[in-house]
């Protein structure tokens, strides 16, 4: 924590990320070179020649020094530079809808005795005053000569607010490789980090399949298999046990750069509200320098925040950390792919989904002040390829339950049916009738009361019946030599797509078996219903393209489902008063620690002494 090597009294906020295999190499992402600059992935660093140029206007190394300064009320900030050589060293900083400054720009040298490198610091202070800290901070090195960049970082005289002790709970349900390479680069990390004696990791393992010998600041924690739902909050229950003072939930393939825990603690040790957490970014792993979310809000539906951009992209991406920086409303949450949380501040635990939903009600019905930090992302698989009739069944049951369970999302019976219907109308000209019938089914134990989350918290029939109530959209692998039809580039005219909506996409249309377009859709248009519009019959490819699935126009498979669903409405609508009262009275005890101790056939007692005996 401390840079001990030039004066004890600075600490270090935010120091440089760095590509890295297997995790993200967009260098762009990390810094933008001109001329004769060469970096080393394995050593980080930055080598120059006369007249090289490195900026580090990127996501993972600007300075969101209005985020910093509101949330953490700094009095100081420096910009700690290491490495040898002359330079030109220019500071800007980037408000959102004006005007870029040029705060600082001067000669610098890098110097140290005999062949040891230099380290200087600029005192940045005087940005932190009121009408001087809106924006985002980054700095520019030009080099005057051979030169040498090994390392920055932004920093502070500031004391910190806290020292948090942070868990890390990850829940993996047999994935044995995927849960040993994290431990291995935790591990690693620990070992050589700052944060050692603050920081250890809980692995949940939900498959009870998990045999490696855990290394020191890791524990496996053996669990029977309740999700995501139960993995987390029995990784919660270890954190408070073992006297926690936050809890990062995170994937069991941990895909971050482990110095996002440098700065998450960083943040957390410096924030003027207690109730603080962070909501880790998501990245596609398809492409690495998009944004899929930053953040998200949760009313009717999930919006994701800044979905799409390209961190490549400097002008947008300055304008994204901006806008990440403003207050957000009381409807944003959190993924649990990267959440930091005070274990505190956790009132309620999570309700009993399995997956799907567990980390929206769990932001909303506890009260914590979220953000979002720059360079902090996790990056997964793209959510397009997970799709299926099972991840649509479980979104829609946890987005009826999360309007009728919280008061703060109250919509009506009309308010939440309309959800439902968008499921359904979504799915219908796709011709995804698999995942109608999921949604009628979905609708269908809603409708049951929350006590059927109770009675199947492990998910274990509901799993059963929806592997057999899906076969056409069951991915196949691919033989390269098999012809597929036409590929579809983009959607059919306006002209075109109306006179479908009109006819339900041929569903009114004698024949249209017949008569529509047999097409391929490829992955990135895979969720997107313009493209649907006049087909009969389509072959999905996935994005490695070595499987796909075809599903076809069918008049029988889609009237059923739809006088199924029309009687599943008018069963809700009728009996919405009486489940709104009962998902409201019973949220707390499902939520409740009881409840989840109960559960996972644990007492306090027990914790307690298990932990006293670790």
């Amino acid at each position: 924590m401390k840079d001990e090597a030039q004066a004890a009294t600075f600490t270090t906020l935010q120091a440089l990320m760095w590509p890295e295999f297997g995790i993200c190499t967009e260098r762009e992402l990390y810094v933008r070179t001109e001329g004769a600059v060469a970096l080393s992935d394995t050593r980080h660093d930055l080598r120059f020649a006369t007249g090289g140029e490195a900026s580090f206007a990127a996501w993972f190394n600007l300075f969101n020094l209005e985020k910093w300064q509101r949330e953490c009320d700094l009095t100081s900030l420096a910009l700690q530079l290491e490495g040898a050589g002359d330079f030109e060293l220019s500071v800007f900083l980037a408000p959102l809808n004006r005007s870029w400054d040029r705060v600082s720009c001067e000669y610098v040298t890098l110097s140290g005795d005999g062949a040891e490198e230099g380290s200087l610091r600029l005192d940045l202070s005087h940005l932190l005053q009121q009408d001087l800290a809106k924006g985002v901070l980054y700095f520019a090195l030009r080099a005057m000569g051979p030169g040498r960049l090994t390392g920055a970082a932004w920093q502070t005289q500031d004391a910190p607010k806290r020292q948090p002790q942070l868990a890390l709970a990850v829940t993996t349900f047999r994935r044995e490789a995927e849960v040993a390479r994290t431990v291995k680069r935790f591990a690693a990390f620990r070992a050589q980090s700052w944060m050692k004696d603050h920081v250890q990791m809980i692995v949940t393992d939900n498959g009870q399949t998990v045999d490696l010998d855990p290394p020191e600041g890791v524990s496996i924690v053996p669990n029977e298999n309740l999700g995501g739902a139960g993995g987390f909050t029995r990784g919660l229950l270890a954190a408070r046990a073992r006297a926690a003072s936050h809890c990062v939930f995170m994937d069991d393939d941990a895909s971050i750069h482990m110095e996002s825990l440098e700065r998450t603690w960083m943040l957390l040790a410096y924030a003027t509200d207690p109730k603080t957490a962070i909501a880790g970014a998501m990245i596609s792993e398809q492409h690495r320098w998009a944004i899929w979310e930053n953040g998200a809000l949760f009313y009717t539906r999930c919006l994701p925040q800044h979905m799409g951009i390209d961190l490549r992209d400097i002008g947008a991406m300055i304008e994204m950390e901006n806008l990440a920086t403003r207050p957000v409303p009381d409807t944003f949450y959190g993924g649990w792919w990267y959440f930091a949380f005070p274990v505190e501040e956790a009132k309620h635990l999570a309700f009993p989904f399995f997956v799907r939903g567990d980390d929206v009600s769990f932001s909303l019905a506890n009260d914590f002040n979220i953000l979002t930090l720059n360079g902090v992302v996790s990056f997964q698989e793209s959510f397009t390829e997970k799709e299926s009739p099972q991840t649509w069944y479980l979104d829609l049951r946890s987005h009826m339950a999360h309007h009728m369970s919280l008061p703060m999302l109250d919509v009506g019976a009309k308010g939440v049916l309309k959800i439902a219907a968008w499921f359904f109308l979504r799915n219908l000209p796709r011709m995804h009738y698999d995942t109608l019938a999921a949604i009628n089914l979905a609708v269908e134990d809603v409708m049951q009361g929350p006590e059927f989350f109770d009675q199947n918290a492990d998910m274990a029939t509901r799993r059963a019946d929806l592997k057999a109530l899906t076969g056409d959209e069951t991915w196949q692998p691919l033989d390269p030599h098999r012809p597929l039809a036409p590929v579809r580039q983009k959607p059919p005219s306006w002209a075109a797509r109306l006179a479908m909506k009109l006819t339900l996409n041929g569903l009114l249309i004698p024949g249209f078996a017949r008569l529509g377009r047999r097409i391929t859709l490829e992955a990135p248009h895979r969720g997107h219903i313009g493209y649907v519009w006049g087909a009969s019959e389509i072959t999905v490819l996935n994005a490695d393209q070595d499987k796909y699935y075809i599903v076809r126009h069918s008049k029988g498979a889609a009237w059923r489902q739809i006088r199924r669903f029309i009687r599943n409405a008018r069963a809700f609508l009728k009996d919405y008063d009486r489940l709104a009262v009962s998902y409201r009275e019973r949220y707390d005890g499902f939520t409740s620690d009881s409840y989840w101790q109960n559960k996972l056939g644990l007492t306090p007692v027990t914790e307690i002494q298990q932990d006293a005996a670790e």
